[in-house]
């Protein structure tokens, strides 16, 4: 028998709100019954990261994301939810039918880096992971944003990747503290890194052009995101393209910054936040 997730008194809200995210001004102006939802999605996916980051046994970690199987798992048949961040999702699932495979697939994400962290891992292994921890996601935010059909699942996924790949090149240094490192190892080899200890790709000379051969990966699912969303109405799934603007400029921060200086991480201002936000809302999207 697994135990239950932990409980906490944070609800979504709470928890979305102190997390600093990018992801926040997008949502906060979403209605409130999208807002609620994509609130929990993001409480949760936070909770089950937590999870796996915090100090803890492994037999612990197992425990606690198994116990979130068995409630996800429950919520589909109909059970009661055990904590807060468990309700909001139960009411985002009735409201708009997530799928449970995907909420499952964020789970096996992060599962990914119980045990031996993922380190240098082969490009398929780094699909899978970016597929799971992100591209889940996008796949449940759609259905909240709008409607879910071949297009905008097309969309989610690309978006899904160049999220992920942009937080992996933001978050280098601090998620070689936790002795992790997500480049691919086909870029590191092409770079002539053959190591795979995060702390010795770190310090070594060829670490840009790894990166910026990962930055590129980015790019490049950011213009089919683009090219996607450029078939609709600017007003339609205005959230989704809000992400993408925001999260392009964190981009081009971070190339701007260079790979030399890894402990400096480009923050975009929340004035800035806020106005991309406002202007996609209104349909005038500002300019990459």
């Amino acid at each position: 028998m697994t135990s239950a997730p932990a409980a906490t008194a944070a609800g979504p809200g709470e928890i979305t709100g102190r997390s600093g995210s990018t992801f926040f001004w997008p949502m906060l102006l979403l209605p409130k019954p999208k807002r609620t939802a994509m609130f929990a999605i993001y409480a949760f996916c936070r909770q089950v990261d937590d999870i796996v980051d915090e100090p803890g046994t492994i037999e612990d970690k197992r425990a606690a994301l198994a116990g979130w199987r068995e409630q996800i798992r429950s919520l589909y048949m109909g059970g009661a939810p055990s904590t807060p961040v468990a309700a909001g999702l139960a009411d985002a699932i009735a409201r708009y039918h997530l799928p449970r495979a995907e909420l499952e697939a964020v789970i096996d994400g992060m599962a990914m880096d119980l045990g031996t962290p993922l380190r240098a891992p082969p490009l398929d292994t780094f699909k899978v992971y970016c597929r799971r921890v992100a591209g889940a996601v996008g796949l449940l935010a759609i259905r909240v944003f709008d409607r879910a059909d071949d297009e905008t699942e097309a969309l989610a996924l690309a978006l899904g990747d160049a999220l992920q790949m942009t937080n992996i090149l933001r978050d280098l240094e601090e998620d070689a503290e936790l002795g992790r490192l997500y480049l691919p190892r086909e870029l590191l080899v092409r770079a002539g890194i053959v190591a795979s200890d995060p702390a010795e790709v770190l310090r070594h000379p060829a670490l840009p052009k790894v990166c910026d051969a990962l930055a590129d990966m980015a790019e490049a699912r950011f213009a089919d995101a683009e090219r996607l969303l450029a078939r609709w109405p600017r007003r339609r799934l205005w959230t989704a393209r809000a992400m993408m603007l925001l999260y392009r400029r964190t981009l081009k921060h971070l190339r701007a910054r260079g790979w030399a200086d890894l402990g400096r991480r480009p923050r975009l201002p929340k004035s800035e936040k806020a106005w991309v936000t406002l202007r996609c809302l209104v349909g005038r999207p500002p300019q990459s």
